[in-house]
């Protein structure tokens, strides 16, 4: 508990209520926010990783960067599925979303399971970080087979009507990740996002509409070959 004490008592000299109104312009919920801003935090973390019983009392704290912090210092292999769930059940703002499921969760044997139960839950944080996970599974799992990816499109296809923000934008991130992993998987995910594009739903054409303009752009294709 001392280093808790003083990582808590580090984040408060930290703060810059300054820099508060920039992070709700992005979006961010900072209720419980100190105003402290990511490579800060990552610095602060190096210290501490692998420290399991840190992150579960920084999580605890309640304070937002706290929580961020908690997700860069945790040891994933002590990281269960009950604190899985507790945790994402806590998560109200997408930037704690995102720093869990790219910093953490996708490390964790219970990821792809995860991924697929949370994306069909009704909670908008929950659902955003079952997206979230799938995307960062194929961002930084190089191994992942290409068929256990492919196996997560019936879900992006199935949700597209959500018109929820922080749901719409996390479903759209992971095809359009998913189409600049190889040349293979941009062509599977291109027909995935005309078959989104069919769909009535404004949210669905917005995901698909945005993800073809990326995928099929010069850029991407030029560095795919």
């Amino acid at each position: 508990m001392t280093n808790t004490k003083q990582i808590l008592n580090q984040l408060h000299d930290l703060a810059d209520p300054a820099y508060l109104p920039k992070m709700q312009r992005f979006g961010i919920s900072t209720d419980q926010a100190l105003g402290i801003r990511m490579p800060v935090l990552r610095q602060l973390a190096t210290p501490y990783y692998k420290q399991h019983e840190l992150a579960l009392d920084l999580w605890d704290s309640g304070i937002h960067e706290a929580r961020i912090l908690a997700t860069l210092v945790d040891d994933y292999q002590q990281v269960t599925k009950e604190q899985l769930e507790n945790w994402v059940a806590d998560i109200h703002s997408w930037d704690v979303c995102d720093q869990a499921c790219g910093n953490l969760f996708w490390r964790t044997p219970f990821a792809y399971q995860k991924a697929t139960e949370w994306c069909q839950r009704s909670e908008e944080f929950v659902k955003r970080a079952g997206f979230v996970l799938m995307t960062a599974l194929v961002i930084h799992d190089k191994k992942m087979p290409e068929d256990q990816i492919t196996a997560f499109f019936p879900y992006l296809e199935m949700e597209a009507y959500d018109n929820r923000n922080f749901v719409k934008k996390a479903i759209n991130w992971m095809l359009r990740q998913t189409g600049k992993r190889s040349s293979s998987l941009n062509q599977k995910a291109i027909e995935l996002a005309q078959k989104i594009a069919q769909q009535e739903y404004p949210s669905a054409r917005w995901i698909a509409k945005d993800a073809l303009r990326e995928l099929q752009s010069g850029k991407v294709q030029e560095r795919l070959k």
